[in-house]
């Protein structure tokens, strides 16, 4: 087996034997490798394997940035990289190779990382769930019977497994910290343009952003160091970090006042071992000398989600015919699933003034969300309803789409409100259910304040360590 340690090793980590010389690139890719194809039968994690486009890059001269040598995937969602197909988890899209690099990617690249392939993801990124009639289900490393989340499964899995230390990964309602919770994963989504995004949505509203799911604290913040600049004009060009996040994970936080709930926004109960795990997790704060207070978000949660279900459908409607312009047809019978079609379908019948009703709403709440924070530093909220439910519970491509989200609805909906604001939220694996399942708890900061979440999540690393819990999966 090709340097046996590989998966030990994070990648700040393994970009150091590099540096020492006491590997080589070369043999990096040879190890992720050998784990894709031992792992990638049970799990269904990686979608493209471009393996001599690795060992070309891997052979030659890399740039000395912070991951030299790292072995890296990339998710197949709107994220194009040169030569190689970027399918959105649609059949309709089919293998359509891209003719350039994303400007992420170029970043990715820029910082030595070697690029191995793409990763799974639902149809367009919709569900919390990577199960697409084209793509296929993609298994947690944990029990291959369960999810490994959406929209970012496929990266999960694969860092869950072992078999890259990190992974590209992009959230527009939950889909960085939702597969990070079911794969015991480090789950960062920044604050909105911290990072560069290809396809901000159109109306003045964009949910989504683009980071990584990693198995460290440090890895999640040095790769934020590298890429986080907005791209120039940016809609909503985040205010500059202080510092390093590196060195702000160095320091330990001060006293903090945090707030927390549990309550579900569907009035949903909550699961007794993500409960259990909220309660764990409160006492420690508590022990860590932290200020900890149960309070919830004062919100009309059913209206705003009804908001945003407005505002999503229409906009959806308008993705899909600007996709029918690039593909030069629209998707024949059987080329998009049931879920995506019924979504198309309700956005066509949003008229102008329903759509821009609905974005006026949503930005209407932001304010009242973001005011809370004047009350404390962060928030903390499970962020599942569920541990990871079984492959199937939450089924794209057979279930009715009300049943759907009905489902949908008792397992996800923490995650959402801190995309329409735009604040940092991180996932961290702090528990496990009563049958060995990985659990994720959220915690939210102020718009742009990165480096108190980044202090919190390294100072919980220590107190109550991870990296040691290996799913049956790894290696």
């Amino acid at each position: 087996m090709p340097f046996a340690e590989y998966s030990s090793y994070d990648g700040l980590g393994i970009a150091e034997l590099v540096r020492k010389k006491n590997v080589t690139p070369l043999e990096l890719v040879d190890a992720a490798i050998e784990r894709i194809d031992r792992h990638d039968a049970k799990l269904n994690a990686v979608v493209h394997k471009a393996y001599d486009d690795a060992r070309r890059a891997a052979g030659g001269p890399l740039p000395d940035g912070p991951f030299r040598g790292v072995p890296f995937l990339i998710k197949d969602l709107f994220c194009p990289v040169d030569g190689w197909p970027m399918t959105n988890g649609s059949r309709w899209f089919g293998r359509r190779v891209s003719t350039e690099d994303d400007e992420l990617v170029r970043r990715y690249r820029a910082s030595g990382m070697v690029l191995l392939g793409k990763t799974n993801t639902p149809e367009f990124g919709i569900t919390g769930t990577s199960e697409s009639a084209y793509l296929g289900q993609c298994r947690s490393p944990w029990n291959p019977a369960h999810i490994a989340g959406g929209s970012s499964g496929g990266a999960a899995a694969a860092v869950g497994a072992g078999m890259v230390p990190m992974a590209h990964a992009s959230d527009g309602l939950g889909s960085i910290r939702i597969p990070a919770a079911c794969c015991g994963l480090v789950g960062l989504k920044p604050t909105r343009d911290r990072n560069p995004i290809r396809t901000p949505e159109r109306g003045g509203i964009a949910f989504s952003v683009n980071h990584i799911v990693s198995r460290t604290v440090r890895d999640c913040a040095a790769m934020l160091d590298w890429t986080g600049q907005p791209i120039p004009h940016s809609y909503y060009a985040a205010p500059p970090k202080a510092g390093p996040y590196l060195d702000e994970i160095a320091r330990r936080p001060t006293r903090l006042r945090i707030a927390f709930y549990g309550e579900p926004p569907s009035n949903t109960t909550l699961h007794p071992d993500v409960a259990r795990t909220l309660a764990d997790t409160v006492r420690v704060l508590g022990e860590l000398g932290h200020e900890v207070v149960e309070r919830p978000l004062d919100v009309d949660w059913r209206a705003l989600y009804r908001a945003q279900g407005v505002w999503g459908a229409g906009n959806f409607a308008a993705a899909m015919a600007e996709h029918t312009v690039t593909l030069g047809r629209p998707p024949e019978d059987g080329e998009i699933e049931r879920l995506t079609r019924w979504i198309w379908e309700i956005g066509r019948t949003v008229s102008a003034e329903t759509h821009v009703q609905a974005e006026h709403t949503l930005k209407d709440f932001i304010p009242g969300i973001l005011r809370h924070w004047d009350e404390f530093d962060v928030f903390l909220c499970p962020t599942m309803i569920t541990p990871p439910p079984k492959i199937g519970h939450i089924d794209p491509v057979n279930l009715e789409p009300r049943e759907l989200n009905r489902r949908q609805a008792k397992t996800f909906g923490f995650t959402p409100p801190f995309n329409f604001t735009g604040q940092p939220a991180i996932s961290l694996p702090l528990g496990q259910s009563a049958d060995g399942l990985p659990i994720g708890m959220m915690f939210a900061a102020r718009y742009a304040d990165e480096a108190t979440l980044l202090r919190l999540a390294a100072q919980l690393e220590e107190a109550r360590p991870w990296s040691a819990r290996r799913p049956p999966i790894w290696d």
